[in-house]
């Protein structure tokens, strides 16, 4: 049996490197939630989840935003 092809070789492993990297992506996909972060002067930095009430209002908010800015 002949060796594989070169072009075989570089396809396979860009095949592996791509089905390695949607792995990654689906698990990432998976754990991350939505979160708001906001910056306060000083360089001080707080991150809210969705589940928090804080949280929530801060979605709102630029959801409302979003929506003016879109009319």
């Amino acid at each position: 049996m002949s060796p594989p092809k070169p072009h075989r070789i570089l396809l396979d492993r860009v095949s592996s490197y791509a089905d390695e990297a949607g792995a990654y992506l689906r698990r990432r996909r998976m754990t991350r939630r939505p979160f708001a972060r906001v910056s306060y002067p000083g360089g001080r930095s707080t991150a809210y989840g969705a589940e928090t009430e804080a949280g929530r209002h801060l979605f709102l908010a630029a959801s409302e935003l979003i929506d003016v800015a879109c009319r």
